[in-house]
């Protein structure tokens, strides 16, 4: 079955964009590959029926963001959602704001693997309670901090407002939320590993240039091999084509045999010389995915 890229609009959540698409597609198997918070927009990548077994080869994909970060002001979700927790005075913002030289530097600091501590309100959970559920009812989780990888985070502009930035970006036009008021704001170019948080990412650029900060706006335009200009507008998905479960797997492709095919498909593990990971293919179908030692085939994941 085929696979969506589509761009999730505003204000919606990815279990939203994924109701309406069982509903669309007329079929209760659709996942997604990675979260968009609701006031983020762009690339969301659903699986489809048989193509739902790829989601854990997926969500390990790397991501590219536009965000806006602004600063002067820190939010309890960390986003343009608010309330604003923190804020300085105008007076105070123009005699701490930095000069995009010295932004530059400190980005280049958040490059590289890292510990980051996700946001209060996320759907991760600690003792089978959802962190947002108690963030919402005023109280506090100890989320540990884990392991994520910035790949790249450049600097396109400093500008006096989110209002004041550029919203229309390598030819397309992006709606952001409604500013939480006119506070200077970093548009930045990221390509993140999974599990990063571009919420915690602008709190802790905040932190390191001396100001409160939240992420006021946030656009994916990639996840993995899907680009932004791929994605369907969800109101047009009823009669998108889709894209082949095959282009979303970054992989090596193994051609084998019916026999190997056969026993692959029965969960042995078949002589082969392949090492590491891959995708194997027989008569140019899917017939699994693939752990290879040098000496054996070992399944991960197998299609009958």
């Amino acid at each position: 079955m085929p696979i969506y890229a589509v761009d999730k609009p505003l204000g919606l959540t990815s279990h939203d964009v994924v109701a309406r698409a069982r509903r669309t597609l007329k079929t209760r198997r659709v996942g997604h590959t990675g979260t968009l918070d609701p006031l983020a927009t762009g690339v969301l990548v659903l699986c489809v029926d048989d193509s739902t077994k790829l989601v854990q080869f997926m969500e390990r994909d790397s991501k590219d963001y536009l965000a806006w970060v602004s600063l002067g002001a820190a939010t309890l979700t960390l986003d343009a959602e608010g309330p604003v927790s923190e804020q300085l005075s105008a007076e105070e913002i123009t005699a701490n704001i930095p000069d995009p030289a010295t932004v530059s530097r400190v980005l280049s600091r958040f490059v590289g693997p890292q510990q980051q501590i996700p946001p209060q309100y996320s759907a991760l959970q600690v003792g089978g309670v959802r962190a947002y559920a108690v963030a919402r009812a005023g109280g506090v989780l100890d989320l540990p901090a884990r392991t994520i990888v910035i790949h790249s985070l450049d600097l396109l502009g400093l500008y006096p407002s989110v209002q004041a930035s550029p919203h229309t970006i390598d030819g397309r036009t992006f709606t952001l939320p409604p500013a939480l008021g006119e506070y200077p704001t970093l548009l930045l170019r990221a390509r993140v590993g999974s599990g990063t948080y571009l919420r915690s990412l602008a709190r802790d650029i905040g932190e390191a240039l001396g100001l409160p900060a939240h992420l006021s706006g946030l656009v994916r335009t990639r996840v993995g091999r899907f680009e932004l200009s791929q994605a369907v507008v969800l109101d047009n998905l009823s009669g998108a084509q889709g894209l082949d479960e095959l282009s979303a797997l970054d992989l090596p492709r193994l051609e084998v045999n019916a026999q190997i095919a056969a026993q692959l498909r029965q969960g042995k593990c078949p002589a082969h010389p392949q090492q590491g990971r891959a995708i194997v293919l027989s008569g140019g179908q899917l017939v699994a995915v693939v752990d290879g030692d040098g000496e054996q085939l070992k399944v991960v994941r197998a299609w009958q």
